[in-house]
């Protein structure tokens, strides 16, 4: 049986001329073909064009094709004849001039078909996938799912129905004498690319569905799982069944070391509370910040070597995420810029606690230039900013103000004056020649500067709703004004260690949403602690949050707060309910305010103010998967921005508007993504 199925190729080119040979050979043994190569949701047995494929059977069209003596004399129920692709009907005859001719099997049996004068004995079986609960799933209408859970041993019937919602069984249907007795199974990357591969897969006898012909047998594969790296692959438990897999690939069906048979793509979760999920695409700007102007980068060495981790990690976030369908997108793709550390450029007005003004004057030099601004008694910052906003502005500056939420224990919230040079360049703000830059007994002002060479000062329980003043002069430095990406910033280090990666969020309210922080301990804790993976699920959650904050310790889970494990039950793991979350809060189904780091409108605070920290995240680190950052508000009136158009090229800050971070990603016939 395996001969004649090598043989095919030279089966198929003769049957027409030398039936005879093909009739002493037994049968041809084709595969139903009821996946969809071309990605449009439709079975290829049931287009009404298909296109070329392995599965089909390509004939030598008979001499004068089309006239009515070349009509096919028998083609039965379970076998379509097409014609360059196209079914010819019953009854019909084979265009003339047909380049392709070719037979597809839509239905598992034994029959023959009469062609040209010739007969030509055929035999077709099946290929299906189940999922753990014995139930069918449709290869072209559904999909396959990277696995969710941990590796675990198989019941004492290893064919039989298992609570494992992602592995795949493969059943196989035909005449017994014409089925396989081993299946190769590979994974595809989109690119068409083989990722990974089982030979050798045996089958064993099981009890054919209901629906099965009576005559018929059925062999069935062990549950195979799609895994996301090598770590949950090589586990000894499940490793003779595991393959990796990518989302918007595919699970390859193929004959032991031959043609390909039948094929199912990977994306989502089939069940969820949102339904199927398929596929879905984050996009990432990844900015590298030296440690000092024109110091080497954060990490990696040179700029290779920075730009080699940084693909690296976003590729971790790939691998889990796609448990959810969701993907950053393909590595070359990636958005990587190096930048050094903004000049002073912020001077925030209240500093951190926004306690109202007394009276006095806020003094600054800006390139400079001493500008000097009136504050009145009993001015809130907002309004104090205002007023320097407009004495910086009428030196020739571009000023824009950015407000900050109240953190947990401000009297008010504090605002940003960001000021550019009339270019677009971000000017230099220092102190006064003489004297302190608030003279007002009650309201201060601080100068954002950003010195990494001694680590990032990073965000409190109590204020991480808005960010340390000089985290906020360093991200808002560099606001691009899209709301539809997740910035990505990567410094050498946090101060004081214990920190390793934070994020701003939208549901916080602050002033800088979407937006990730992460140095090089996140990088190295690596597959111990999936930092970048961990502070994406707090983004595109909207969650400040960590499932064990307030419910069951589960350290598989990667949002969990406190685990370090770099095997395969270490912190990886997304729910369903998160996935169907991830859609909700910042898919296409749901409008989101447009992102913006300047000119958001201040808004009360939750009442702790953000994610309690990530704790034990390699060698005690404290990973704090937090803080607000999401699509933002429109400017407050009398923003001293407002009027000002930014200049090409020059950073600017997200405008409010219903800008999803995840958008819908069609799945595309492998090797042609679009």
């Amino acid at each position: 049986m395996n001969r004649r199925l090598a043989a095919l190729s030279v089966l198929l080119g003769a049957l027409v001329v030398r039936p005879s040979s093909a009739a002493e050979a037994g049968p041809v043994v084709l595969v139903v073909d009821l996946d969809d190569d071309d990605a449009d949701g439709v079975p290829d047995g049931e287009q009404p064009r298909v296109p070329p494929s392995p599965e089909l059977l390509p004939l030598r069209a008979p001499r004068g094709a089309g006239g009515p003596d070349q009509r096919p004399a028998s083609v039965p129920a379970g076998v379509r004849l097409l014609a360059d692709g196209s079914p010819v009907p019953p009854g019909g005859a084979i265009p003339a001039g047909a380049r392709r001719v070719e037979l597809q099997a839509v239905r598992a049996g034994r029959s023959e078909v009469a062609l040209g004068g010739k007969t030509l004995p055929i035999s077709a079986f099946e290929v299906r996938a189940l999922d753990g609960a014995g139930r069918r799933i449709d290869m072209a209408r559904s999909h396959a799912s990277l696995q969710r859970t941990p590796p675990d041993r198989l019941g004492d019937d290893p064919f039989g129905n298992l609570d494992d919602p992602d592995a795949i069984r493969l059943l196989v249907i035909g005449a017994a004498d014409d089925l396989p007795l081993t299946l190769d199974v590979h994974s595809a990357a989109p690119s068409g690319k083989v990722i990974d591969r089982l030979s050798s897969v045996p089958l064993g006898h099981v009890a054919c569905p209901p629906d099965v012909a009576p005559g018929l047998v059925c062999g069935s594969t062990r549950p195979i799982r799609a895994v996301a790296d090598d770590i949950d692959r090589n586990h000894p438990m499940i490793a003779d069944r595991s393959l990796k897999g990518e989302v918007g690939g595919a699970l390859v069906v193929a004959l032991p070391g031959g043609p390909k048979l039948q094929m199912i793509r990977i994306a989502g979760p089939r069940s969820s509370p949102l339904g199927p999920l398929g596929r879905t695409r984050a996009r990432l700007r990844i900015l590298m910040v030296r440690p000092r102007a024109g110091g080497p980068p954060p990490m990696g060495g040179d700029d290779a070597g920075a730009i080699a981790i940084a693909r690296a990690e976003v590729e971790r976030a790939n691998a889990l995420w796609g448990a959810c369908g969701v993907s950053f997108g393909p590595l070359e793709e990636l958005d990587i810029t190096f930048v050094d550390p903004p000049r002073p450029h912020l001077l925030a007005i209240g500093c951190d606690h926004g306690l109202p003004a007394s009276g006095g004057a806020i003094r600054v030099r800006v390139d400079g230039h001493e500008v000097t601004a009136a504050i009145a008694p009993r001015m809130r910052p907002d309004a104090a900013a205002r007023a320097v906003a407009a004495a910086i502005g009428a030196a020739g500056f571009s000023v824009r103000l950015s407000d900050n939420p109240v953190i947990g224990a401000g009297a008010h919230g504090t605002t940003d004056v960001l000021v550019r040079r009339p270019g677009g360049a971000l000017a230099t703000i220092e102190p006064p020649t003489s004297g302190a830059v608030s003279t007002d007994a009650t309201l201060t002002a601080c100068i954002g500067g950003v010195e990494l060479e001694d680590g990032l000062q990073h965000f409190s329980d109590t204020d991480a709703i808005a960010g340390t003043v000089e985290e906020r002069a360093l991200l808002k430095a560099f606001d691009d004004g899209d709301p539809a990406t997740v910035d990505v910033v990567m410094v050498p280090s946090f101060a004081g260690g214990g920190r390793i990666g934070e994020s701003f969020i939208f549901a916080d309210g602050g002033a800088i949403r979407n937006t990730i922080i992460e140095d090089r301990a996140g990088l190295r804790a690596d597959r111990a602690s999936f930092a970048l993976s961990h502070e994406l699920g707090h983004v595109l959650l909207d969650e400040p949050g960590h499932p064990d904050d307030f419910g069951i310790d589960t350290p598989t889970r990667l949002m969990d707060a406190d685990a370090a494990n770099a095997s395969a039950y270490g912190p990886r793991r997304l729910t369903v309910d998160e996935c169907a979350r991830a859609i909700r809060q910042s898919g296409a189904a749901e409008p989101r305010l447009g992102r913006q780091s300047g000119a958001a409108e201040p808004r009360l605070g939750r009442q702790s103010g953000a994610a309690e920290p990530r704790l034990g995240r390699q060698s005690g680190a404290a990973d704090s998967g937090d803080p607000a950052r999401r699509p933002a508000d429109p400017a407050p009136p009398g923003a001293a921005e407002a009027a000002t158009p930014r200049p090409g090229g020059a950073p600017g800050f997200r405008p409010s508007g219903p800008v999803p971070l995840l958008a819908p990603w069609p799945l595309a016939p492998l090797g042609r993504e679009r």
